[in-house]
């Protein structure tokens, strides 16, 4: 046998730079970096738990698909993650994949009969740290209930206060409305995240929903505060898109994400699996724009937690 085929095995395997750049090669990276099968923490735990409501009382935004989609990346990066679903339609926990048929305890239990959430969180399959309060048709009938109890405003933030469990993120993903699920959510919360559609109308109507929140925030809890805006259903090909985008960018700055959610048939189609973009289409641009929207609303928080620290202490030298 000749020599170079006796020693063709030890000559080392040189990767194709052509092939690495293939689109199912760009496709799997993105799937392993959003997945994080390693289970490390590649997103900052906040130093203490952030109770974020997802608002916007104008449907079709992406407000419930924000919600979930951002609660799966950030416990997929390991972070301990809530989702509390305000919303009577219960897309959230469909989205999620738990029970929530008629009977299954749920945030209705919760905010009438002050059951605690121990007792109705469920676990998500495939996400150890990733708990769903879900919401069950009979949540169209709390605002009629509560319209008679005392503080019925807080009934939610005291359920939150009371609940043991260690948690860094409680995602609360509200009613398209601006009734009194929202204003819970609002009373429970200390930060507010609105997803704002990348289309004509998206703008409509915010300001009442800004309103509303300094009403709140005035009257009912002086720490909430507006945080984050992320947008969503961006498409590219439009002028449209990129004037709302620039309009919104102008108007908020700071507070409006980097990353943008694209218009994607995939993102829309998880839910009928009962599965987050993240574990349905991992490799695709909709579950990367959430992955980097996620990491950008950890960072942020780390970098605002250690602010004010530095602040704190600055006040104590003084």
């Amino acid at each position: 046998m000749p020599l170079v085929e006796e020693r063709s095995d030890e000559i080392p395997q040189q990767s194709n730079p052509l092939e690495d750049d293939l689109p199912l090669a760009r496709e799997a990276q993105r799937a392993v970096r959003v997945l994080n099968p390693a289970g490390e923490v590649t997103m900052p735990r906040p130093p203490r738990r952030r109770v974020i409501a997802v608002a916007n009382q104008k449907g079709g935004v992406g407000k419930t698909t924000s919600a979930v989609n951002l609660a799966v990346a950030l416990a997929l990066h390991g972070n301990r993650v809530m989702v509390i679903d305000l919303d009577p339609q219960g897309n959230a926990s469909t989205g999620l994949g738990v029970e929530h048929g008629a009977g299954t305890p749920s945030v209705y239990e919760a905010l009438v009969d002050a059951m605690p959430l121990e007792e109705i969180e469920q676990r998500v399959d495939g996400i150890p740290s990733l708990h769903c309060i879900p919401a069950t048709i009979d949540l169209a009938g709390a605002e009629v209930e509560l319209v008679n109890v005392v503080a019925r405003e807080a009934r939610l933030e005291k359920i939150i206060a009371a609940y043991g469990g260690e948690v860094d993120y409680i995602l609360i993903d509200c009613p398209p409305s601006l009734g009194l699920l929202t204003v819970n959510a609002l009373v429970a919360a200390e930060e507010v995240l609105i997803p704002i559609q990348c289309e004509y109308y998206a703008l409509e109507g915010l300001g009442q929903l800004l309103r509303n929140i300094e009403l709140v925030k005035a009257h009912l809890n002086s720490r909430l505060r507006v945080s984050t805006i992320l947008l969503t259903m961006y498409d590219k090909r439009t002028k449209l898109a990129d004037q709302v985008e620039k309009e919104v960018r102008g108007h908020f700055s700071e507070i409006v994400l980097d990353s943008v959610v694209p218009r994607s048939v995939r993102v829309s189609e998880a839910p009928g699996y009962g599965q987050s973009i993240m574990t349905y289409d991992p490799g695709s641009r909709g579950a990367t724009s959430y992955f980097e929207a996620a990491e950008e609303i950890a960072h942020r928080g780390a970098k605002l937690s250690s602010r004010r620290s530095v602040q704190k202490n600055e006040k104590g030298r003084n």
